[in-house]
């Protein structure tokens, strides 16, 4: 049965064991429908979305040869910004979960699509696809909740590092690439055992994550610079501004769809003999959207519909807001909360958490105890003055 971390009030009480079942019933049928559908008109809408985010890294890039006149570098550094997000999360993303291999095109493939990051795509998918979404909001075993670095529950243990949890995530948040670069090498875990540091596995998998990084480094930093002649210098700042507004993008979408309060975490034996309709009702109660505009939407890689995403994480996202209302109606039967909201609140919804999370659970109670007794002996003073 799914276990929530210890909460005054569960979500799914008042769910029977038949009724989760039957949850996975209703949304396999929903998945199965958009399965049947697939075809041309989905075919073309990647292809078409491939076709022109290529066009606008081309044109972003020929902008930035003229870079050094401050209105081609706003444009070139702007375009280059989009190209890069839509790269990584509507296309890099989508592609990689598999989301169209039914296409059977070698060049739109889970196995042969590399992306624009600092982490190998091979890499990424086990820590992501296998790892992520099999154990979504797992404490103890998805890492993806926090990257390793973060405490996200209050059923965590405090100590005094998660002070420095709102520090580490902004700084994570700036460059999250090199983040999730490491995160896929778990190089905490492995750096801190002699034994794993020196594996073979570990030294051929830091390898390939340096060589990869030392080849995005080149192409972003030395070869489009040099490229550009008398504006080398511009187009350096330009890329380097445009990983940074992709990053926090990515960060903050990411952030959105598993970090924001409403959201449940997971004790580790609720995967033991874990039933299909169990794991749904974690997607559910795991995941978090984001509501907004369709520009927003394709912007997030559609992973502003995060629940829906982790429900069906291999349909084609461009689905996912067709849907959204029938998985919504399915919350709405089973009485389960859907946790959405629009960008900014969900940003904020997530930042205080992390800042929450950094102290102690009992430190509000104590500051306040505190501030309470401070009153009462400062009124207790002006007695004595008085008297």
């Amino acid at each position: 049965m799914t276990v929530l971390q210890k909460k005054t009030d569960n979500p799914i009480a008042h769910l029977t064991p038949e009724d989760i079942e039957q949850i996975g019933v209703e949304l396999d049928a929903i998945r199965q429908t958009v399965v049947d559908d697939r075809g041309a008109g989905d075919a073309a809408y990647i292809r078409k979305v491939i076709d022109v985010q290529r066009k606008l890294e081309l044109g972003s890039r020929a902008v930035l040869l003229v870079s050094v006149f401050p209105p081609a570098w706003v444009l070139g550094t702007a375009g280059l910004a989009v190209a890069k997000i839509i790269e990584n999360m509507e296309i890099g993303h989508n592609v990689m979960h598999g989301q169209w291999d039914w296409m059977r095109d070698p060049k739109i493939h889970s196995t042969t699509w590399e992306w624009d990051n600092a982490s190998p795509s091979e890499q990424w998918k086990h820590s992501h696809n296998e790892l992520h979404h099999t154990y979504t909001n797992v404490i103890g075993k998805d890492n993806d909740l926090g990257y390793g670095i973060m405490r996200v529950d209050e059923d965590q243990r405090w100590v005094p590092f998660y002070l420095a949890q709102p520090l580490w995530n902004f700084i994570n948040a700036c460059f999250f690439e090199y983040g999730i670069a490491a995160y896929d090498l778990e190089l905490g875990k492995n750096l801190r055992s002699e034994k794993r540091r020196r594996s073979p596995e570990f030294k051929a998998r830091t390898k390939v994550t340096l060589r990869k990084i030392r080849q995005q480094m080149t192409k972003d930093y030395v070869v489009h610079p040099l490229l550009s002649g008398p504006s080398a210098l511009t187009t350096l700042g330009a890329n380097f501004t445009a990983n940074l507004v992709r990053n926090l993008w990515t960060h903050s979408v990411i952030m959105c769809g598993h970090f924001p309060e409403g959201v449940q975490t997971f004790e580790r034996r609720s995967i033991n003999g874990e039933t299909r309709g169990e794991w749904y009702v974690r997607q559910m109660l795991g995941s978090a959207n984001i509501s907004g505009s369709k520009a927003m939407h394709f912007m997030t890689g559609n992973l502003s519909h995060q629940v829906e995403h982790h429900l069906f994480p291999d349909l084609p996202s461009n689905r996912y807001a067709e849907i959204a209302p029938q998985v919504r109606a399915i919350f709405d039967k089973y009485d389960l909360p859907y946790v959405t909201g629009s960008l900014p609140r969900q940003v904020a919804s997530a930042w205080r958490k992390v800042v929450r999370l950094s102290l102690p659970n009992d430190f509000g109670a104590k500051a306040q105890a505190t501030v309470l007794s401070l009153g009462r002996g400062s009124r207790a003073d002006e007695g004595s003055a008085a008297a």
